[in-house]
């Protein structure tokens, strides 16, 4: 074997261990450092635009002004919503354990209003045992609610490891601004790919990380903060979790916030309550149901836009591997999959082009120019 060859191999291993080593150091952050990276990306031109009103002459202050405004406009709302939400979790835990809210019985209330035709197409789907169905549901309301209240109470004893994670993610946060110019270059080098095929990627990454976040973040915030305001206004107990819960859910295309208001609305009309329903409904036809349509095209772009069921698949996928971060994780991972496919066939051309001219025949000289 080669000298050269066998300190290059040497090199590769060598280069694998550590960054092996590297990464299981890291890992214990990888959520500070993964969200650091996703808001550099989606406030880079924040960062750009304070830069210019600067002079060009001062990155560091740039990077400081543009993490004030993320720390103001984003931290800051989502720290005040979740220790809302906590409290609020937790006086839902004691409604559902004290009995003062059963969806059992809701359940049963439902279904009594109904006509007796009705009863017996519920029988043939296996749902028309009241007494079964309403213990199913109060078992499972409350196992959800001591599940919710032991996240809380988990996140309140790991105050100080959040506190170091949010703390690393905004100083990573300021070093990636301020040195976006060099690092972008130098990270697209790493890439052992043909230098468009590597814009393309790079492309296509901050795209959909900016239409992942800023889209389906700002959709599902307008949708959960409508649903919550209309459960306010209809005097609905824990408007705050469940406005929460519908933005969660939307998420997820196709069924989204519909989960949490369509059982509402309709047990609002079954049990007489014509306005509340009527009203319910008629705005979450209107109005959350058409928010999706009206704004995913304006944010996310039609180019980015994946087909539903790939959306559905890698969210659900992501948020069961990575947790809460997969709802933006799986679908990053889904579209830069798609990506790399659809820059195999170019990739496969520039080997066959590559290939085909290796084996052109070289034109022998002629006698006159071998004289010359």
């Amino acid at each position: 074997m080669h000298t050269n060859t066998l300190h290059f191999r040497s090199f590769l291993l060598l280069l694998a261990a550590v960054s092996i080593a590297f990464i299981s150091v890291l890992m214990p952050f990888y959520a500070a450092i993964f969200w650091g990276g996703v808001l550099a990306v989606i406030f880079n031109p924040l960062h750009r635009w304070l830069l210019r009103l600067l002079g060009g002459q001062r990155p560091g202050l740039a990077s400081f002004l543009t993490v004030l405004c993320i720390t103001l406009m984003v931290i800051l709302p989502l720290l005040f919503i979740a220790g809302a939400l906590a409290n609020e979790v937790a006086g839902l835990y004691t409604r559902i354990n004290s009995g003062q809210l059963n969806l059992g019985q809701y359940y049963e209330q439902i279904v009594a209003a109904l006509p007796p035709s009705v009863h017996g197409w519920l029988d043939s789907f296996g749902v028309g045992d009241l007494l079964s169905i309403r213990e199913k549901l109060s078992t499972g309301a409350l196992q959800a609610s001591q599940f919710l209240a032991k996240q809380a109470v988990n996140i309140g004893q790991n105050t100080f490891q959040f506190v170091v994670g949010l703390g690393v993610m905004l100083y990573l946060l300021f070093f990636l601004l301020r040195d976006s110019a060099k690092l972008a270059p130098a990270f697209m080098q790493l890439v052992p790919l043909h230098e468009d095929h590597r814009h393309k990627l790079f492309q296509k990454f901050a795209t959909v990380v900016r239409a992942t976040v800023k889209g389906n973040i700002v959709i599902a915030a307008t949708q959960g903060l409508l649903g919550g305001l209309m459960f306010t206004f209809l005097d609905i107990q824990g408007a705050l979790f469940w406005g929460v819960l519908m933005a969660f859910l939307s998420l997820l295309p196709a069924v989204g916030a519909s989960l949490i208001w369509v059982p509402v609305a309709v047990y609002f009309l079954v049990t007489g309550a014509w306005w509340q329903g009527i009203t319910l409904t008629v705005f979450g036809v209107t109005v959350i149901g058409l928010i999706d349509n009206l704004l995913r095209p304006i944010l996310v772009g039609k180019d980015t836009k994946m087909p539903d069921y790939v959306v559905l698949i890698s969210t659900l996928g992501g948020l069961s591997v990575f947790g809460l971060n997969g709802f933006v994780i799986g679908p990053l991972f889904a579209a830069l999959f798609m990506a790399c496919w659809g820059l195999f066939p170019d990739a496969l051309a520039m080997i066959q082009n590559g290939s085909q001219q290796d084996k052109t025949p070289v034109a022998p000289h002629s006698a006159a120019s071998d004289q010359d």
